[in-house]
């Protein structure tokens, strides 16, 4: 008597009373040793096939009418192998399994190139697999299999002059070849007003990609309608820039570096007025600042001091929410609600606590000549997050000196009265500012715990000044 597992061996099956070896014992043998040696004709996904076209399929007629594969003598036909699937080349190339015309073109088109000398013939690399373990890929080798990112570039699009609270400034709009979004560079400099004639203390900030000629055919309007004009634009002043004779400096040895700031869209903090956050206040004082004007110490002892107009740029990138989108921002909002902070909401949702990249405001600042190569002048960033200057470093620009951005309540070292009172020095009605905040500042629980997730987890230079306060 045979034991069970005896029984369970594909031998010991009851032989079929048909013209053709058992499939069981003889075929899946064959297949997995076909498999094992991974032949270039044959692979495991032919293990699921049938020798008979649809031999597998219940429904078909080949899985009952065996008379198909027989000869008019009863004889076994001699059968080739027939797979449904295409093989892996022919695949590769776009063959559609399900379209034999094409599978057919296709194959005859292989093989009239398998005809062909061997020299000519160019092996079709198969698409780059993921990075294996740690415990099969050595660390070099899953560094190498990473793409190249390439340098990202940036034109500006348009430039024109708008009046803000704080002065005159000039609205850059940029294209970039890594996203589809329209950042922009709010530069704050009336060197920009300038003759080309004219010498001027610094040199104006100005769009390279701007002012360069951008076809032959181009006329003077088409340049001045883009932005690419130099002077104050008029009815009576209308005159194109020319790259080879833009306004130069005459001294810059005591002028200290322009002030930056790389900031991030904010829908609710800067159209709506939220104060869960502060950036409508940051983007109001950061033109603010840059907009003040500049003294500079006489050369010899007895010279007076010059005062000239305050300069830099703010770089405005559309980075809503850190980088997660609106939606997501909006999301995490009802997570903050429900007691979590803004970092954990983040992750919460999948992201990453900061999913902000600064490529194309590196590549920004050194189209307007800040910051970058031995002809671009350093700067100074506006900002409290030491993570974006070092970001900023890695693109090339040059950073002499970090400047704090200190909430404007806490600046007044107070605690606000109930909602609806302003507090401290922004207690002035209707001060002006470049965004839905103004010049007042924004305060509230909702801020005091944002500020305060910034400075414990995301290492923002800031003072907590919020114990302080409550402690008084």
């Amino acid at each position: 008597m045979q034991s069970p597992t005896t029984e369970l061996l594909p031998d010991s099956l009851p032989q079929r009373k048909t013209a053709f070896a058992p499939r069981d014992a003889a075929l899946d043998p064959l297949l997995l040793a076909a498999v094992a040696a991974s032949g270039p004709k044959l692979t495991r996904n032919h293990y699921h096939h049938d020798f008979f076209p649809s031999g597998i399929l219940p429904q078909s007629k080949t899985s009952w009418d065996l008379t198909m594969f027989t000869s008019d003598d009863g004889e076994p036909k001699n059968l080739t192998y027939m797979s449904r699937q295409a093989p892996r080349r022919v695949r590769l190339a776009g063959g559609k399994q399900n379209n034999p015309s094409e599978y057919t073109q296709i194959m005859k088109t292989l093989k009239e190139g398998d005809d062909a000398p061997h020299e000519s013939k160019k092996r079709r690399l198969s698409p780059q697999p993921e990075p294996l373990a740690d415990a099969f890929c050595s660390p070099d080798s899953v560094k190498s299999s990473e793409p190249v990112k390439p340098n990202v570039q940036v034109k500006c699009m348009a430039r024109t002059r708008i009046p803000t609270p704080h002065g005159p400034a000039f609205l850059h709009l940029y294209h970039n070849t890594h996203d589809s979004k329209e950042h922009l560079a709010i530069v704050i400099d009336p060197a920009q007003f300038s003759e080309a004639s004219t010498p001027t203390l610094v040199s104006p900030i100005r769009s390279q990609t701007l002012d360069a000629v951008w076809s032959k055919t181009e006329t003077e309007m088409d340049r001045i309608t883009r932005g690419a004009y130099v002077g104050r634009l008029s009815p009576t002043s209308q005159r194109a820039s020319d790259p080879t004779s833009l306004p130069h400096r005459i001294l810059t040895a005591s002028i200290p570096a322009p002030l930056v700031r790389v900031h991030s869209e904010c829908f609710t903090g800067e159209t709506v007025g939220s104060m869960r956050c502060d950036c409508g206040e940051q983007l109001d004082e950061a033109i603010r600042r840059i907009s003040q004007p500049i003294t500079i110490p006489g050369n010899l002892p007895d010279d007076s001091p010059i005062t000239i107009p305050g300069r830099g740029a703010v770089v405005y990138l559309r980075q809503e929410g850190r980088g997660i989108g609106l939606l997501s921002k909006i999301r995490a909002y009802n997570l903050q609600d429900l007691g979590h902070d803004t970092v954990t909401a983040n992750l919460m949702l999948g992201h990453q606590a900061d999913e902000r990249g600064y490529e194309i405001a590196g590549a920004i600042l050194r189209d307007l000549g800040l910051g970058g190569d031995s002809d671009g002048e350093s700067v100074r960033v506006l900002t409290n997050n030491p993570d974006k200057v070092d970001a900023l470093q890695k693109e090339g620009i040059r950073v002499v000196e970090q400047v704090s951005m200190i909430p404007r309540s806490w600046q007044c070292k107070q605690m606000q009265s109930p909602v609806g009172t302003p507090v401290g020095e922004a207690a002035q009605e209707n001060i002006p500012g470049a965004t839905m905040i103004g010049g007042k500042a924004v305060y509230g629980d909702d801020l005091d715990k944002y500020l305060r997730t910034k400075i414990t987890r995301m290492g923002h230079m800031l003072p907590l000044w919020m114990d302080e306060h409550k402690a008084s």
